[in-house]
């Protein structure tokens, strides 16, 4: 038996280069499942993104999502793409061991807590206070390049880096710190700065707007001192005043002591971010 996609429409195309596409997966013509196809324009729609795939119960473990998998590749291919993207819940063992034959690597998770009633208290000896104009213009000068290299020692090309940093800063802060639902926070040691936090409100579910972090960090000459504890407990009182209940964040999975710290805290993974590039 023959799997393959076949087209429910026609190709959507953006101005800006996106392209988009729902497929059938079918066996010799018959419908068995279905998935969605789009280029992510954050990477300058070189990334494609792989939705929605799904088999009916009958025609599962008979490698019909393989072969719908490693069809959507070359789709990909014709559309200019040199990476795939997939996202999936960690539950999903399925799905997991998919990616995992096909040859995706995880880059970063998704992961969410549901807060207490009650603000967490600050350890002693710190403080948290807004962030001044002149401590925002300083921090948004190294934040584009700062996010850029972060793509780029993951291997994104260098100009796909700095354009997908450059757009997110300008998408996600349009009006600096006076942007609505934006606070920028910083913690303080003594009478010095350690650390700074950025929290936003996020659509972090379909339908569910919470607060992110979208950036946090510790100076450097001050790590390893317990300071990122402080600075995301911060961020959580930060979203208590703001009347959320949910804080999320991403993260990258090489990056460890995160990864960890955010476990110790209470935060739970919700999406496990796959990509493969296309030869």
């Amino acid at each position: 038996m023959t799997t393959t996609l076949r087209p429910t429409g026609p190709l959507q195309q953006t101005a800006d280069g996106g392209k988009s596409r729902s497929y059938e997966v079918c066996v010799n013509g018959r419908p068995v499942g279905a998935l969605d196809i789009t280029t992510d324009a954050a990477f300058g729609h070189r990334a494609g993104i792989l939705q929605g795939l799904r088999v009916e119960e009958p025609d599962r473990r008979r490698g019909r999502a393989t072969v719908a998998v490693l069809a959507a590749e070359e789709v990909l291919r014709d559309w200019g793409c040199d990476q795939v993207l997939a996202s999936v819940e960690p539950a999903a063992t399925a799905a997991l061991r998919l990616l995992d034959s096909l040859g995706h690597t995880e880059r970063s998770r998704n992961m969410e807590k549901e807060l207490g009633p009650e603000p967490p208290v600050l350890p002693a000896g710190v403080e948290g206070r807004p962030m001044s104009g002149a401590e925002y213009e300083h921090w948004l000068a190294d934040a584009v390049d700062t996010f850029a290299h972060v793509w780029i020692d993951r291997g994104t090309p260098p100009e796909a880096a700095r354009a997908k940093s450059e757009r997110s800063h300008r998408e996600n802060l349009p009006d600096g710190l006076a942007t609505p639902g934006v606070t920028f926070s910083v913690l303080a040691h003594e009478g010095s700065v350690v650390g700074h936090v950025w929290v936003s409100r996020h659509e972090v579910r379909p339908g569910r707007w919470a607060s992110y972090v979208y950036d946090v960090a510790v100076t450097e000459e001050m790590r390893g001192r317990g300071f990122g504890r402080a600075l995301m407990l911060l961020a959580e009182r930060v979203a208590h005043a703001s009347g959320s209940t949910l804080l999320g964040l991403h993260v990258f999975t090489d990056n460890t002591p995160a990864v960890r710290l955010y476990e110790s805290l209470q935060y739970a993974t919700v999406r496990r971010n796959f990509f493969k590039r296309l030869l």
